[in-house]
């Protein structure tokens, strides 16, 4: 079987008899033997029993549980390679949602490996941490994960060996850590089904030993659907300080922050560099990533951001600058601001489900004469795009911020303007 091309979602596209074949873990130009997993009507799903003729760009993968481990694509293929097919996936979803993008497109990207800032693990029976594995759902347990800062997994590690002897009677289900740039600062959140705080205190002390970068921790129960988590025990501090492009971020359990800490001064350039003004609007704003910087060109910056674990560090942020952060759902915010004050720029980042219809319409209604897009879903993107270009938007440029390497992830920044 000749693979033809990766397809977004991490899997690579082969034919049978015209009927599309969905193969993971191969690479374009490869001749491989395939076992089919699941043959539906419309394709098939198959995994890959043997290489007959390997691509060029496949090299060892860097991690050992790559292939089993459900967190990663690419790590069969060289960085360039990986740029490469992300570029053109790109290309493709955009230009199947109608919309062409400009010839010359540009690439953020960073050192592959150890970037991420931020891991959420399971625990299995046994207490061990993992990730959810890649033909199912079944956990797999993790010695490593190089694409990680190191410092979380040494704490996810120590964590999990440490929990049951602390507290024995807790029904732990999951652990989220999250740590600053250069790993001097560390957050952990305990999830649990239930059971007694008690015992926490000491728990967190013993893994600060261990890991004197941790400054924080809480034991919370998931939240249901948008809900935030019930926080049942808290130790040391709320948050951490996050300093990104001359600014240092406060961020709180939970809130949402980017992941790639080799790439966030980079993405934040990207977004606001040559923007000013008197009026910028920041929607879906975070803990202020963006809208902090602009406030040093724009006489008057309103964030906007609804998400509870990000509101109070969102307006910390933005305190002392006379600038404005509201609590608020954007759709909301435009349905309320749309025939106020015009803004010159709108920043939107929103979740991977996009803008939406709504949201676009109202934005075209506001008017702002430039709008950066940051997207983390290239088909929502296409869709929003469509719909702005089609309000009377141009786009001006376009940049692939490969801020997930080793995976088929990919954010976009691009910039519109209207006349």
């Amino acid at each position: 079987m000749q693979i033809e091309k990766p397809i977004y979602g991490g899997a690579f596209l082969a034919r049978v008899e015209g009927k599309a074949v969905f193969v993971p873990l191969a690479l374009p130009g490869e001749q491989v033997r395939v076992r089919i997993a699941q043959d539906k009507r419309g394709y098939a799903t198959a995994e890959v029993e043997a290489i007959a003729a390997a691509a060029a760009e496949r090299v060892k993968p860097g991690c050992s549980h790559f292939g089993a481990c459900g967190g990663c694509n690419y790590q069969h293929a060289e960085y360039v390679a990986q740029l490469r097919m992300k570029q053109a996936i790109l290309r493709e979803t955009l230009q199947r949602g109608g919309v062409t993008a400009p010839g010359e497109m540009a690439v953020l990207a960073g050192a592959p490996w150890g970037y991420r800032n931020r891991i959420r693990v399971a625990l299995d029976a046994q207490g061990r941490p993992g990730y959810r594995g890649r033909r199912s759902h079944a956990l797999t347990p993790i010695a490593e994960c190089p694409i990680a800062a190191p410092v979380l997994v040494r704490a996810a590690q120590s964590a999990a060996e440490l929990l049951s002897e602390a507290m024995p009677g807790l029904r732990a289900t999951e652990f989220a850590l999250f740590c600053n740039a250069d790993e001097t600062d560390l957050l952990l959140t305990v999830f649990c089904a239930g059971g007694a705080a008690k015992g926490f205190e000491a728990f967190a002390q013993a893994v600060q030993q261990r890991v004197p970068a941790l400054s924080g921790a809480e034991l919370a129960i998931e939240g249901r659907g948008a809900e935030a988590p019930k926080t049942l025990a808290r130790w040391g501090r709320d948050s951490l300080l996050y300093r990104v492009a001359g600014f240092d971020y406060r961020v709180d359990h939970g809130a949402f922050f980017q992941v790639n800490r080799w790439l966030v001064d980079a993405l934040v350039e990207r977004v606001t560099a040559g923007q000013a003004g008197t009026l910028a609007w920041d929607l879906y704003a975070g803990v202020g990533l963006f809208a902090r910087r602009l406030t040093q060109s724009f006489a008057n910056v309103v964030a906007v951001e609804a998400a509870p674990m990000a509101t109070a560090a969102l307006a910390h942020n933005l305190s002392g600058t006379g600038n404005v952060a509201v609590k608020a759902d954007t759709l909301g915010f435009l349905r309320r601001n749309r025939h106020g004050e015009r803004p010159e720029l709108v920043v939107a980042d929103p979740p991977r489900t996009g803008l939406g219809a709504e949201v676009c319409a109202l934005l075209a209604e506001a008017g702002a004469p430039r709008l950066v897009l940051v997207s983390c879903d290239p088909a929502t993107l296409a869709r929003d795009l469509r719909a702005l270009m089609d309000a009377g938007y141009a786009m001006e440029s376009i940049a692939l911020a490969d801020l997930f390497p080793q995976t088929f992830h990919l954010e976009t920044v691009v910039h519109l303007r209207k006349d």
